[in-house]
């Protein structure tokens, strides 16, 4: 299982890289660590926690994205499989009970920003004076494919809409500098790294109050795009449908968010994941993925 630490009642799980493959430190989604978190947030959901904190061991990122060669490698049905179970994994975040906070200090990209956005709630360290910015949002449609763990549903619900629909479309990501308003909650001092984020996520969950009712029931609209918020996001859908809507994987992320607004979370996610079964076949992304994968 991966490293657990209790701070002040609160449980920080710590992602790690695969030790077979440690890819010089960086922390990326593959099918080990899909398991491992999943066995951890079991035996942390057995110790009735009062908070959450999801933080990374990693010191060059938070979390790379998905293992893109090892989904290369499988095949349609076990590339649907691999996505089943991240979604299983992640989902165990909120059904935690408690507040919960992702402390990022580094790139968080794709599936990295998409199990971020399970937690309650974004912290983010900043770089230090002279140091790189880094990267954060969903790149997924810049290799001509879409997310598969409900980036389409969650980003929409923390940053404007319209503005979160038209960059998963595009598969453009923000400079961590340049993060748009709502994705972090709070910032950590400048240069503090990842255990400044975790401070701050520690302090922000403390926060968050006992209650666990009456959190549920303020935070969980959080998460997703929801039937209830049809009337408003409809039109920003069709507004993007003649621009962002008009490449295969455009369209694929705006049926994502109807389908999300029309038939809930689990039909979004059945939705993203077909659509990103299909999209890696296409000629457009298997010369992106192809590239990708050659450097």
């Amino acid at each position: 299982m991966l490293p657990v630490e209790v701070r002040d009642d609160i449980h920080v799980m710590w992602l790690q890289p695969n030790p077979e493959k440690p890819r010089g430190g960086v922390v990326v989604l593959d099918g080990w660590l899909i398991a491992e978190i999943h066995a951890t947030l079991e035996a942390i959901s057995r110790q009735s926690p009062r908070g959450f904190v999801l933080a990374s061991a990693s010191t060059r990122v938070f979390v790379a994205g998905a293992d893109l060669a090892e989904i290369d490698a499988l095949n349609d049905v076990q590339l649907d499989g691999y996505l089943k179970a991240g979604a299983a994994a992640f989902a165990m975040i909120p059904s935690l009970g408690c507040p919960s906070a992702a402390a990022i200090h580094g790139a968080a990209l794709g599936g990295g920003l998409e199990i971020a956005m399970h937690c309650d709630s974004l912290l983010a360290a900043l770089p230090g004076e002279g140091a790189r910015p880094w990267q954060v949002g969903l790149p997924e449609a810049g290799l001509c494919i879409c997310p598969g763990w409900g980036g389409t549903q969650m980003l929409p619900a923390r940053i404007d809409p319209s503005l979160a629909i038209e960059r998963t479309a595009m598969g453009t990501t923000w400079s961590c500098l340049d993060a748009p308003a709502g994705l972090f909650d709070t910032t950590a001092p400048a240069g503090s790294g990842s255990e400044g984020a975790v401070a701050a996520a520690i302090a922000w969950v403390k926060s968050a109050g006992p209650n666990r009712e009456q959190f549920r029931a303020t935070h969980a609209a959080r998460r997703a795009i929801a039937p209830r918020n049809a009337s408003m996001m409809t039109p920003i859908c069709d507004a993007l449908a003649s621009s962002v809507g008009a490449s295969q994987h455009g369209a694929a992320c705006l049926d994502a968010v109807r389908t999300g607004l029309l038939h809930g979370w689990d039909a979004a996610l059945a939705c993203e994941r077909a659509h990103l079964v299909k999209l890696r076949h296409t000629p457009e992304a298997r010369a992106k993925l192809d590239a990708f994968l050659k450097r």
